[in-house]
């Protein structure tokens, strides 16, 4: 019932303390005994997953101080107090403190566990409450940050959400310029990680001796040239969030050496004996199909399946273009405001252009159309006129045709008989057609 919660007990008196800890155990909670104030203070940050039971008058600091400063760092921290029989005042002053309730010595076993369990119940429930505020607060932010209304990139988005507070390692898989780097930081902005560091590593074509300086870090004298120590990515990102880029690049030898350091979380500096902790969540990504790449022997499957503990596949732009009109606006007002110029309005046939565009170079390549659209670099058709001229009529139109029975769907969450009224067509003409695009209710349905 109270699973993942734990009571902070508070005593300086080791009889007392010992009493209180075996009666809060033999009634199935965990318990933490600690015999002064200041101990209990640095186990208390914000969110504390339990409640803090303390005796008022100890050596040291005392109850009412701890009260006073557990609440200034949790307001919702419910903290009971055990006072001196008869001492009334106290305990009216320390309600008034905020209190969530005390108890009078000597107490029994029975009051002590049911005064703790009612302070526990309601430490779980402001805790679910705050998980669900901040769970929807993340929800509304992150469709800020990776943006697209197709069932692909929303499906992304509730992945990211679910895997952020998790220490999971992860491995994201996309084409160059699909935003594998922007997914890593949502995985970092959106974790209990986020106030630490986001360290990236570019893996690409970097020496076997630099890259172990740069990943390890090295003591002074490691090395010819190693004139001082310095701290390497995983010592940097500590706490946070280690993001390996392009890690189908990095040769054999390195290869053994990050998987032995994945593998037992610890790492040594370059001329250095003493083994540090690796306190960090790795993200890697790659353009490669790692798993071919390790059957042909190009990349380790030992080290593949450690990195690949969950997979993010981030489709290419051309397999979402519904998404291409609310990027393209969101890139024009970007570039607009930096390079201080008026947001130029797109017509109808530059949107065409765009949409039957097949983007080689993902959403880098559609970001970059859009600065040279506002600077009045690009022509009528934008970059990609040509492109769209090299589409035959029957593929554009199906493509169009795709999307208009993809936002009716969408609109209709899934519902054909809506779906078909929209479009004004026939029932059994929308199933034929969607049937030929390979369109399915199952991806456009909510909830």
């Amino acid at each position: 019932m109270f699973e993942g919660l734990t009571v902070l007990f508070v005593e300086d008196d080791p009889a007392v303390r010992l009493g209180g800890k075996q009666a809060l155990q033999l009634a199935g909670l965990e318990v933490n005994a600690l015999e002064s104030a200041e101990q209990a203070l640095k186990l208390v940050g914000p969110g504390f997953p339990g409640v803090l039971v303390t005796d008022v008058k100890m050596s040291g600091m005392d109850g009412l101080e701890l009260l006073r400063r557990a609440l200034e760092i949790d307001p919702s921290l419910p903290v009971i107090l055990v006072t001196g029989h008869g001492d009334i005042s106290m305990a009216v002053q320390a309600m008034r403190l905020g209190a969530y309730d005390f108890i009078e010595k000597p107490f029994s076993s029975e009051l002590l566990t049911e005064v703790v369990q009612r302070a526990l119940e309601k430490r779980g429930l402001t805790l679910e409450v705050q998980s669900l505020r901040r769970q929807l607060d993340d929800r509304r932010a992150i469709e800020g940050v990776l943006l697209g209304r197709s069932p692909s990139i929303e499906a992304l988005r509730r992945v990211v959400q679910e895997l952020a507070d998790t220490d999971a390692d992860v491995l994201v898989v996309g084409e160059t310029g699909t935003g594998k780097e922007l997914v890593a930081r949502c995985l970092h902005d959106y974790s209990r990680r986020r106030d630490r560091h986001f360290s990236a590593l570019n893996c690409g074509g970097m020496p076997e001796n630099l890259f172990e300086s740069e990943v390890f870090g090295h003591e002074a004298g490691a090395f010819t040239g190693a004139v001082k120590r310095r701290i390497g990515k995983i010592e940097y990102a500590r706490g946070g969030t280690l993001f390996l880029d392009e890690i189908e690049t990095m040769p054999a030898v390195l290869q053994i050496k990050l998987l032995r350091t994945l593998q037992e979380r610890v790492f040594e500096r370059l001329g250095a004996n003493d083994p540090l902790p690796m306190d960090c969540r790795v993200v890697a990504a790659t353009k490669s199909d790692l798993l071919a790449e390790a059957e042909r022997g190009a990349f380790r499957p030992d080290l593949y399946y450690r990195l690949s503990v969950a997979v993010l596949e981030i489709p290419p732009l051309r397999e979402r273009r519904e998404d291409i009109p609310l990027l393209f606006e969101h890139f024009v007002l970007q570039a607009a405001m930096r390079y201080g110029r008026e947001a130029p309005v797109v017509s109808g046939a530059q949107l065409q252009s765009l949409m039957a565009h097949h983007w080689p170079g993902n959403v880098r390549e559609l970001r970059n159309v859009a600065d040279r659209f506002v600077l009045g670099l690009a022509k009528d058709n934008l970059a990609c006129a040509a492109a769209a001229g090299r589409r035959s009529l029957e593929e554009q139109m199906t493509m169009f045709e795709r999307l208009l029975i993809e936002d009716a769907l969408k609109s209709c969450s899934g519902r054909t008989a809506a779906a078909s009224e929209l479009l004004g067509l026939p029932r059994k003409t929308l199933y034929d057609k969607m049937h030929r695009l390979g369109l399915s209710t199952e991806d456009f349905k909510q909830g």
